[in-house]
């Protein structure tokens, strides 16, 4: 079982702390797994993306273009550029909650999250968009954002990973006060998903 797994968003959305959590799971599966992160200009809101792969065949850290068979998006602007990597029939999971990057801004461009999405909806066959700001008010903390995308991901059966496995990597990289809105970000997300 190979899976390319795309996570693309800004700086300070949780991408590279959910690609480290399904490393994580993936791991402790006896799976082989493969990252590689680009963080630019992180801490200013620029572009953030990892590529992870799990899996005995792979040989590079990097997914081609048309081979990523999830991409997980935290950010609708961002999840577009990266769509090239998705292949043909993959999942795209993204939060329709914009957060205009710093390339944007600093190209004073207009910069509209909804027609991203239609973009999206219009472009994927396999699309789940997530109402991240509506689980955010739900569950009191935007800080499981990342956790409730993953979650999503999860629960489409596409990644090969359970939700406990997940909380289990929860469990080993973050502070026991945050394991429960963790868990109920999981179980929020899982709640859309049925």
């Amino acid at each position: 079982m190979n899976k390319n797994i795309i996570l693309t968003g800004v700086g300070g959305q949780g991408t590279v702390l959910a690609s480290k959590l399904l490393a994580a799971a993936a791991m402790k599966k006896g799976l082989r797994v493969m990252s590689a992160e680009t963080i630019g200009m992180a801490q200013r809101g620029g572009s953030v993306f990892s590529h992870l792969r799990i899996g005995d065949e792979i040989e590079s850290p990097m997914i081609a273009q048309g081979e990523a068979d999830v991409i997980l998006g935290f950010e609708p602007g961002e999840t577009v550029r990266m769509l090239p990597y998705l292949k043909k029939g993959g999942l795209v999971v993204v939060s329709n909650r914009a957060v205009m990057p710093v390339t944007a801004s600093l190209a004073g461009s207009d910069y509209n999250a909804a027609s991203m999405l239609d973009y999206l909806s219009e472009q994927v066959e396999n699309l789940k968009v997530i109402d991240t700001d509506r689980a955010i008010e739900d569950l009191g903390s935007a800080k499981v954002m990342n956790v409730l995308l993953l979650g999503a991901a999860v629960a489409s059966g596409v990644l090969g990973i359970t939700t406990d496995e997940i909380m289990d990597a929860i469990k080993t990289r973050l502070p026991e006060k945050l394991w429960e809105l963790n868990r109920r970000a999981l179980e929020y997300t899982e709640s859309l998903s049925s």
